[in-house]
């Protein structure tokens, strides 16, 4: 398992609901921001690739996904400049297979 509910849980304080509604969140809107991250590494939109990695950060993190969040964080900061690329194409594929292997344990383990 490569992801953690410890902070989620800190902040639920036993609240179901609202772990489920993180993890709903999570599910809905995390695959779309993949998607269109990997678009704009595609077309070099770095002011996107930027914005896109910030946005995904703090999703990851609320999961402990800690070495998502450091990639998205190294993309972030790459997405800066357009000169990164290379790096950015390198670091991508990571971030893409945790997020999606995490995407399908939650499925599997939240039944959604």
């Amino acid at each position: 398992m490569i992801y953690s509910l410890d902070k989620i849980n800190e902040m639920a304080e036993g609240d179901e609901d609202f772990i489920n509604s993180v993890i709903s969140v999570f599910l809905e809107e995390v695959p779309q921001d993949i998607k269109d991250l990997e678009i704009a590494i595609e077309n070099g939109d770095y002011e996107n690739v930027y914005k896109l990695a910030h946005k995904i950060k703090p999703n990851v993190d609320l999961l402990g996904m800690e070495q998502s969040r450091a990639v998205a964080l190294d993309i972030e900061t790459l997405g800066k400049s357009s000169e990164n690329k290379e790096e950015i194409e390198k670091k991508f594929p990571l971030l893409k297979k945790d997020i999606n292997q995490v995407i399908s344990e939650l499925k599997k383990d939240f039944d959604f």
